[in-house]
């Protein structure tokens, strides 16, 4: 790794790069700015949840390289991803800070957020890095929660106001439009027979959060192309086909393609409805007509 310019670093996993994130990638940036040095995020592969309580599932906002993506975007120097390991987990705070940190990056300053907490069993934290601050000749800045907003934003949140279909509050925290991207499987087909087909798809990456089950209206977009297509989602078991697993299928407006085996990027842009069960597929499919009637219609405003 070349050595860095009086760095102005951050860590953490960033997981969503949601609006408390940019915050503090701002604060870095406006800093290393000021001081004519480079900005340095640093942050951990796998997600180190994934390592220390690999028994619990994940559910992660990004996957890594949509993390990255929305990183680059913020605009910063220099992006580090670190192997997350069992020994690295393992690592006092003193050991993370003085091999890590400082031995590796050489920090002229380490911006991080309120909550940050890092070393065997998260022993270290602000007050730790603020203690050998002057032996090892680095400066250190905590975000505070204010700062970071009233209602304190994080990932936790996003993901409970995804899970319970709030797609407006998720937004609020994230700034941008929670997605995914799936592959395109072959269904029962039963969508044609009613005059909604549907892209079924298969989630890429099994640690994405799946938004709680319902309905919503959608953009999404093929891979490899640039045009935006409207839609509308559903989130569930079928209840009135099947009710058997768990699918997420896409009915795209207007579109009549073969795309199965494509990969397919989908937006969340409003809960339409919670999943129900029609007492047949005539009442669904008059239920359809008015989902898609109003997503064109939320879509289209």
């Amino acid at each position: 790794m070349p050595p860095f310019l009086n760095a102005v670093i951050t860590i953490g996993t960033f997981d969503g790069v949601h609006l408390g994130h940019q915050k503090i990638i701002q604060q870095v940036l406006a800093e290393s700015e000021a001081s004519g040095g480079e900005s340095v995020l640093i942050t951990f592969n796998p997600h180190p949840r994934k390592i220390v309580q690999p028994e619990k599932s994940l559910m992660q906002l990004t996957t890594m390289d949509e993390r990255i993506e929305l990183l680059k975007q913020q605009g910063i120097n220099n992006m580090v991803i670190v192997p997350f390991t069992k020994e690295f987990s393992q690592q006092t705070a003193l050991q993370y800070i003085h091999h890590f940190l400082v031995e590796k990056f050489h920090p002229s300053k380490i911006i991080i957020g309120y909550d940050h907490k890092f070393g065997n069993n998260r022993e270290g934290d602000f007050r730790l890095l603020e203690q050998h601050a002057s032996e090892f000749n680095y400066s250190v800045k905590e975000i505070d929660e204010e700062l970071i907003q009233d209602a304190i934003i994080s990932s936790t949140k996003i993901r409970e106001a995804l899970l319970q279909g709030n797609v407006k509050l998720a937004h609020s925290y994230l700034g941008y439009d929670y997605f995914f991207k799936g592959v395109v499987i072959e269904g029962n087909k039963l969508g044609r027979t009613i005059g909604y087909p549907t892209a079924n798809l298969q989630m890429e990456n099994p640690d994405k959060l799946v938004p709680g089950n319902g309905v919503y209206a959608v953009t999404c977009q093929l891979e490899g192309e640039t045009r935006m297509l409207n839609g509308m989602m559903n989130i569930g078991t079928r209840p009135t086909v099947d009710g058997l697993n768990l699918m997420i299928e896409v009915n795209i407006f207007d579109f009549d393609e073969e795309i199965y085996g494509r990969h397919l990027k989908v937006w969340l842009k409003h809960y339409l409805r919670s999943e129900v069960k029609f007492s047949g597929i005539d009442a669904l499919k008059e239920q359809l007509n008015k989902d898609k009637e109003e997503s064109v219609r939320l879509l289209t405003n």
